[in-house]
């Protein structure tokens, strides 16, 4: 089976039930908002929910999508920075016991956050913290091999750091490696619009978006125009559109998939499942068709329960429908 190395920015994930949202306020959180924060405010708030329920996962899209290959039993390695920190240290255990090659660099500020306060109402304010995560750079593949992979998974986050995004395809196709993109965010696509779409023409095998992100990188509001226009870059195009399902193009042929029911606790992670179990299709020789039928049942079922992560419970059961498929 192919092996898959993913490359983006290491978080810990800390999910936090609030038992009302005076926190909220107290700390100047629009609530539904994602707010980046400070080591220092990221630390207080910590302290303020000292003694509500809380769980802990490494996060980021990447890594969330390297996970859950993992899971499917693929081999994986990933990419990151995290601090000389006990949530360093977690992350990385966290990763090495779901199987995959934890291949990290040290940095002596903080690892990252992304604390997830969850309010009554099950609505989700995130409170991050970027930390060591960003610090990543170019300089940190020179000593990593690529040879031992098959497709390289890159979040499209790390935009802003050019050097470090070119550099990681440039050694992933001299390795002969597909690229595989996730545009992550509509707004990282408008601040390096020129940029990503240079990156597409010369690197680009795969590429992910959901509508907004889609619209941002072609300026089509309309997720099949949309999709058309990124299928010129990349060999693979996936528009996202939620509820409605996804769309995946190939040449001149579009493949409408449609979702699998589910009933939405928390929305985070879904696309970054989708991306692994589309990619887990991909590596096993399905049809498009189903790779993104896959790509649906993970997101689903990620997308019922709290966090980017899938229970053990669920993954048995997914592990049955894929055989049955």
């Amino acid at each position: 089976m192919e092996q898959v190395l993913g490359i983006g920015n290491a978080l810990v994930d800390i999910i936090i039930k609030l038992n009302n949202d005076n926190l909220l306020r107290d700390f100047y959180l629009p609530k539904g908002s994602m707010q980046l924060v400070d080591a220092a405010t990221a630390t207080n708030i910590e302290k303020a929910c000292a003694d509500l329920n809380r769980s802990m996962a490494s996060g980021g899209s990447a890594a969330n999508a390297i996970h859950g290959l993992a899971r499917l039993g693929v081999n994986t390695g990933f990419i990151g920075t995290v601090g000389r920190d006990e949530f360093g240290k977690f992350f990385y255990n966290d990763m090495f016991r779901a199987g995959i090659n934890p291949v990290l660099s040290l940095s002596h500020t903080e690892t990252g956050r992304a604390i997830s306060l969850v309010s009554m109402d099950s609505e989700r304010t995130f409170a991050t913290f970027l930390g060591a995560a960003v610090e990543i750079s170019e300089k940190d593949l020179q000593n990593i091999s690529f040879n031992d992979y098959d497709i390289l998974h890159v979040e499209g986050y790390l935009a802003p750091l050019q050097l470090l995004f070119e550099t990681a395809m440039i050694k992933a196709k001299q390795m002969h490696m597909k690229v595989s993109l996730d545009l992550a965010s509509y707004n990282v696509v408008e601040s390096n619009l020129g940029f990503l779409q240079k990156i597409m023409a010369a690197y680009v095998d795969i590429v992910f978006a959901n509508e907004e992100e889609a619209k941002a990188y072609t300026g089509s509001a309309d997720p099949l125009d949309a999709l058309h226009e990124l299928a010129r870059f990349a060999d693979i195009a996936v528009v996202k559109t939620g509820r409605k399902g996804s769309l995946i193009q190939q040449g001149n042929n579009v493949y409408p998939i449609g979702i699998t029911p589910a009933k939405s606790v928390d929305t985070t992670g879904a696309g970054d499942l989708y991306a692994a179990g589309f990619l887990f299709g991909l590596i096993k020789g399905y049809s498009l068709e189903k790779c993104g039928n896959i790509g649906a049942l993970l997101a689903a079922n990620v997308i019922e329960e709290p966090g980017a992560k899938i229970n053990e419970t669920r993954w048995e059961t997914i592990h049955q429908r894929l055989k049955a498929l």
